[in-house]
């Protein structure tokens, strides 16, 4: 693998510099990458105390580097600002401000958010790394952006080096489609399906029965990230890239319907992070009608303070807004015994993480829910 003048440098350091390029070209040796690039971006997953425990806390404050490039982070295990509203353990806190500072010092933007995109937007065609699937599949689908899924180390190391290996999605003729598939029904059902019925590596050409919202597509893109290794998909007049390919012929069809239900004793909306758009949405639903269960939602802590006037309406209705996690990495929702959700990814990792159940409705049904006696 080619490696220009200053990666042969940084490989040659003897530091956590050189330890990071070592990782990168592993992974391109691989993947029979011919070279490395530079990237935009980076973002890391995986960075709440509950995900990573002692060993990821320890990994991070030994790391002696600097970050090179925008580096943004996932969701942490609580809200900093209402911990104790969500009745965290100081121990828990500790360690979670613990891996914040050290990944502060490494350089990282606190964004605390599975939504990098809210936050700083690439641009189509920029080369990102970034780790968290969801994440992965917007920007190289709704954006045009090109990543790779990472993993948490790589994207460290893609961070530090500011650069990754140039193989899979970066490349433009990787990323043409291979199936055509006609989707219909809840979205964010119907990417969990289409994820389970397609190999890791197909790129699905998608056919909407009608045109999604932009907070539809999201949905979509954490539920077939959720269930597959997919890491894009095309759709006509929605995804930048769809008409640069020719359309497959293998054609299927897949319909986002089915039901899991227990007595929820709390609603959780935000997996990923809802955006601003979404507030209002849910601001609309409620109608005025003040919430008679509990009712959270999850967002950044940018679109919380771009959006406060909703955010101050929805809370006078009852419902909490929080920041900087979310449902799933944090044991707050331990303290419930059934969580409904509008979002498969939840649906699926809710059981696996928490110790509660879960039910699954559309984002109006929740709504309905939250306001029945």
């Amino acid at each position: 693998m080619y490696l220009s003048k200053d990666e042969e440098e940084m490989l040659e350091r003897g530091d956590d510099v050189a330890k990071a390029m070592q990782i990168l070209v592993t992974i391109g040796k691989m993947f029979e990458a011919e070279r490395l690039i530079k990237i935009r971006s980076a973002h890391v997953s995986g960075i709440s105390y509950d995900n990573i425990g002692d060993a990821g806390l320890e990994f991070l404050e030994s790391l002696k580097a600097k970050f090179s490039v925008p580096t943004t982070i996932n969701p942490a295990g609580f809200d900093l600002l209402r911990w104790k509203e969500m009745r965290i353990d100081d121990e828990f806190y500790n360690k979670q401000i613990r891996i914040l500072k050290a990944l502060k010092d490494l350089g990282a933007n606190l964004t605390l958010t599975c939504t990098p995109y809210y936050v700083n937007r690439p641009n189509f065609g920029d080369h990102l790394a970034w780790a968290e699937s969801s994440a992965v599949v917007y920007a190289n689908s709704l954006i045009g952006a090109r990543t790779n899924r990472e993993a948490g180390i790589t994207s460290i190391a893609a961070a530090i080096t500011g650069r990754t290996a140039y193989f899979g999605l970066h490349i433009k003729e990787n990323r043409a489609p291979t199936v055509k598939v006609k989707v219909s029904g809840n979205l964010a059902l119907a990417g969990y399906i289409l994820g389970k019925e397609l190999k890791g590596n197909e790129i699905p050409y998608v056919i909407f029965e009608k045109k999604p919202l932009e907070f539809e597509l999201k949905l979509f893109s954490a539920s077939l990230a959720t269930s597959s290794g997919i890491a894009m998909f095309h759709s006509p007049e929605i995804t930048p890239e769809a008409e640069d390919f020719e359309v497959p012929r293998e054609k299927i069809e897949v319909e986002g319907k089915g039901e899991k239900s227990c007595d929820a004793d709390l609603i959780a909306i935000g997996c990923p992070h809802t955006s601003r758009e979404e507030l209002k949405t849910i601001l609309e639903l409620l109608n005025g009608e003040k919430v008679k269960k509990n009712f959270w939602i999850f967002t950044s802590r940018k679109i919380f303070e771009e959006s406060k006037d909703l955010v101050e309406k929805l809370e006078k209705l009852g419902v909490k807004v929080f920041c900087d996690t979310c449902m799933v990495v944090s044991p707050a929702t331990d303290k419930f015994n059934c969580l409904m959700v509008n979002s498969a990814k939840a649906l699926h990792y809710i059981p696996l993480r928490r110790k509660c159940h879960v039910s699954f409705s559309s984002l109006e049904d929740c709504v309905r829910y939250a306001k029945s006696p």
